[in-house]
Formats: C-alpha cells, structure tokens, sequence
C-alpha cells in the first residue's frame, strides 16, 4: 500500500503530539478518566447549579466501556467527589452528581490542565488554536475510533 507525504507527515505528527501529551499528563492528581468524568460534572454544575448527568450520557460521551464507567465511578465516589443519585423521570437509569462541597480537589487538577491547555493555545497562537479545536471537534463527532 502506498502513502502519500502528507499521510505520513500526520502520522508523524499525531505521535509527537502523543508522546507529549502522555508526558505532559494533562491529569496529574486524578486518573485520566476520572479528571474527564469529573469535568463533565463540572460543566453541568455550572450550567445548571447541581451538575447531574446519566451514567448512560457519560458513556455515550467519553466513549468508555460501560463497565470502565462504573468502576471510574466507584472510585469517584470512594473519594467523595460525587454521589449516585436519581434523576427526574425513568429511575432505572442511573445518576451521578458531584459533592460540593469537594469541588475544590478537582478544581486543582482543572487549574494545572487548564495550565498546559494555555501554554499549547500561547505556543499555537489563536488562529491555529482554534484550527486545533474544529479539527478535535470534527474527529469527536464523526465516531471516527482510532
């Protein structure tokens, strides 16, 4: 099979920013799947005020095996960052909230990945950071797996 330049340019690409990433780790205090199911949390509780979300919409969202979700969850709850709760309407769906009261351990995490996220976006520039965020987007939406 032959590739074209370009191919092998983003293939090259996609593993240095890899490598960069894993090294980075974006989560420092919190495990990778944890610090995203926490971040959704977040982004309800802001929206919202309680910051409730359906075991079945994290799923769906981070791509997780159902059974990954429980057990990031479990551990979550073992912490005391969130709580399993009902939502309104069909109780056989599962709910979880976050604790207010421990927002701030994860808004320490947030803070560092939010740090790294600035330095990428001042590195970048605003015209590419951008570029980056429909480029993500655009992957995130097709279902494209790797």
């Amino acid at each position: 099979m032959e590739h074209n330049e370009k191919t092998l340019h983003l293939l090259r690409s996609w593993v240095q920013l890899s490598g960069i990433l894993k090294n980075s780790r974006f989560t420092k205090e919190l495990p990778y799947n944890e610090a995203i199911v926490m971040l959704m949390l977040y982004e309800k509780y802001q929206m919202d005020g309680h910051g409730i979300i359906s075991v079945k919409e994290i799923t769906a969202s981070t791509r997780m095996l159902k059974s990954l979700v429980n057990r990031t969850l479990n551990s979550l709850e073992a912490k005391g960052l969130l709580e399993r709760c009902q939502g309104e309407g069909d109780r056989r769906i599962g709910y979880v909230r976050c604790v207010e009261d421990r927002l701030g351990v994860f808004l320490q995490v947030h803070a560092s990945s939010m740090e790294i996220a600035e330095n990428i976006s001042r590195i970048i520039g605003p015209e590419d950071t951008e570029a980056f965020i429909r480029i993500v987007n655009k992957l995130a939406q097709s279902g494209y797996h790797l």
